[in-house]
């Protein structure tokens, strides 16, 4: 049974950087997608990237392309969202997901996943 755990975020002022890391135990992770959501105060939960377990590739939502990376090391266990020249509008919590799946659905934004790390807070204002 995958285990996901959550590491990183908090407060930042606009154009900073902050990284995610997401370490999951338990089971061989090559074997998983991780989708990472944020969900910021208000609104909606929002699938912002998605990383096939084997091939390593990678899906973006295009609110966050180009500012946000999402990276793994299966060896290490561990994935990461890089978040770069945060605004204040990307203050959310933040979470990564995952189910037994090595490639992302062509969907993998609107897909449920049954086993989430604990979240983080990431919070940008000056």
């Amino acid at each position: 049974q995958v285990q996901l755990g959550e590491s990183g975020g908090g407060l930042v002022q606009p154009g900073a950087s902050l990284r995610l890391s997401c370490p999951a135990s338990g089971v061989t992770l090559v074997h998983y997608l991780i989708v990472w959501f944020r969900q910021p105060p208000g609104k909606q939960r929002e699938a912002i990237s998605c990383i096939s377990g084997r091939d390593g590739n990678v899906y973006y939502k295009d609110s966050v392309k180009g500012r946000f990376t999402t990276s793994r090391d299966n060896a290490k266990h561990l994935v990461y969202l890089q978040l770069n020249s945060l605004k204040r509008e990307d203050r959310a919590s933040s979470r990564c997901e995952t189910t037994l799946s090595e490639n992302c659905y062509s969907e993998w934004d609107r897909g449920l996943y049954d086993v989430w790390g604990e979240g983080r807070e990431v919070t940008v204002r000056s």
